[in-house]
C-alpha cells in the first residue's frame, strides 16, 4: 500500500485531516515518509540544495561560530547538538574548520538528533565522532551549543483561511473520485477582525514544544541555540506551504512522501516564545548579513588565494549564500541564549 493509499483509507475512516497531520505523514511516516526513504538529501538526485551543500564556507563559519561561543562560555565540556543534520555535511565542514582551535575538539561531544536510519548511516560516514539521539530531549545534559539549519521549516503547520464569513481551517480530504484535495472546515469561533478575505495564517504546533525543550536546557546549563532558516518576521497572509521535487515546486498533494514539504518559519513567533521563556534573543538577522559579520568575505579571499582556479566557483557560492536574490535575505539567523551570556558573534 502506497502512502497515498494509506492517507485515503485514513480519511475515509476518520474524516479530513489537518495540513499538519498530512505534512507529518508525508515527511515522517516510518515506511513511506520522505525522510525515511531519502538518503541522498542534498546530494546527487536531491530535490533541494541547502546552504552547507552549496558551499563548504557555510559549515566552516558555523563551526568557527561554535568555537567562538564555546570560548565565550568559558571553554566547558560541551554538547555540540545538531537538529536535522541531513547528510552530515555542515558538521563535517564545521569540525574540519575547528581542528586548530585549541581544546575545542577535546571538549565537544557531537550529537546528531536524527530518526532516519539511512541518514544516520550517511552522517556517520562523514562525522565518525558523532553519537545520535532520537529527540532533543534524549541528548545528554549539560552546557550545549545547538545548531539547526533548515529544521524549523519542516515542522508541520496548521493553516487557517480568512473567508467571507470568518475563519476556517484548511483540511485535506477526498474528492468524489477518492483523490486527495484541499477543503475548509466549518466556521471557527473567532472575534471579528479586519483581515482581508483570502489571507492565510499558519501555526506550527510543534514549535512550542521545541522552544520549551530549548528553554529547559539553556536554563539548566549555559548554552545557545542557533537556527538558520527561511521565513518571515511579520506574516504577510500568504500560503507558504510548498513541495519540492527535483528542484521544482509541485502540488503538495501530488505523490505524498516523494517530495519535500516545508513552510516558511514565523521568526516573530520563535522570538516571542523564547522571550516568554526567559531566554535572551538575538536576531533574526538576514543570512547574508550574518555570514558577512562572521567573515565570509575574508574566507572567500583565503580560498581564492589558495586555489586561483576556483575563484569563479567560490564567487558563485558567495553570491548564493549572501545575495538578496538568493539566500541572503529570505534566509535568516536567530540565536536563543541562556541569560547573562555576552552577545553572540554575528548579531
Amino acid at each position: 500500500m502506497s502512502l497515498e493509499q494509506k492517507l485515503v483509507a485514513h480519511i475515509k475512516e476518520n474524516g479530513p485531516m489537518t495540513v499538519a497531520e498530512y505534512m507529518a505523514a508525508c515527511l515522517y511516516d516510518p515506511e513511506h515518509g520522505y525522510y525515511a526513504t531519502r538518503p541522498a538529501l542534498g546530494g546527487d538526485g536531491a530535490d533541494f540544495l541547502t546552504a552547507p551543500e552549496a558551499s563548504q564556507m557555510f559549515g566552516e563559519l558555523i563551526g568557527l561560530w561554535c568555537a567562538h561561543e564555546w570560548t565565550a562560555m568559558g571553554k566547558p565540556a560541551i554538547n555540540l547538538i545538531e537538529l536535522g543534520p541531513g547528510r552530515g555535511v555542515l558538521m563535517q565542514d564545521a569540525w574540519r574548520a575547528t581542528e586548530r582551535v585549541e581544546g575545542f575538539h577535546d571538549a565537544a561531544n557531537i550529537v546528531f538528533v536524527e530518526t532516519s536510519p539511512l541518514l544516520r548511516e550517511a552522517q556517520g560516514d562523514r562525522v565518525p565522532e558523532a553519537e545520535w539521539a532520537t529527540r532533543l530531549e534524549d541528548a545528554p545534559p549539560g552546557p550545549c551549543l545547538i545548531v539547526a539549519n533548515e529544521f524549523l521549516d519542516c515542522l508541520p503547520i496548521r493553516q487557517f483561511a480568512r473567508v467571507e464569513d470568518g475563519w476556517r481551517e484548511k483540511l485535506v480530504g477526498l474528492t468524489e473520485a477518492d483523490t486527495l484535495t484541499f477543503g475548509l472546515s466549518a466556521l471557527l469561533p473567532a472575534q471579528e477582525d479586519d483581515v482581508l478575505e483570502g489571507a492565510v495564517r499558519e501555526i506550527a504546533p510543534g514549535l512550542d514544544a521545541l522552544i520549551y525543550e530549548v528553554e529547559r536546557r539553556l536554563h539548566d546549563a549555559p548554552g545557545r541555540a542557533l537556527f538558520v532558516d527561511y521565513g518571515y518576521v511579520a506574516p504577510g497572509g500568504a500560503d507558504t506551504l510548498q513541495a519540492l521535487r527535483r528542484h521544482k515546486k509541485i502540488d503538495p498533494l501530488d505523490t505524498p512522501g516523494e517530495a519535500d514539504l516545508t513552510a516558511h518559519v514565523d521568526f516573530a513567533r520563535v522570538a516571542h516564545l523564547a522571550h516568554e521563556a526567559g531566554l535572551a534573543v538575538h536576531g533574526p538577522t538576514p543570512q547574508g548579513r550574518f555570514l558577512k559579520a562572521l567573515g565570509v568575505e575574508t574566507r572567500v579571499d583565503m580560498l581564492t588565494r589558495a586555489n586561483p582556479a576556483h575563484a569563479q566557483r567560490v564567487a558563485r557560492e558567495l553570491h548564493r549564500l549572501t545575495h538578496p536574490d538568493q539566500m541572503g535575505v529570505l534566509f535568516k539567523a536567530i540565536c536563543l541564549s541562556s541569560p547573562n551570556l555576552p552577545p553572540p558573534a554575528g548579531f
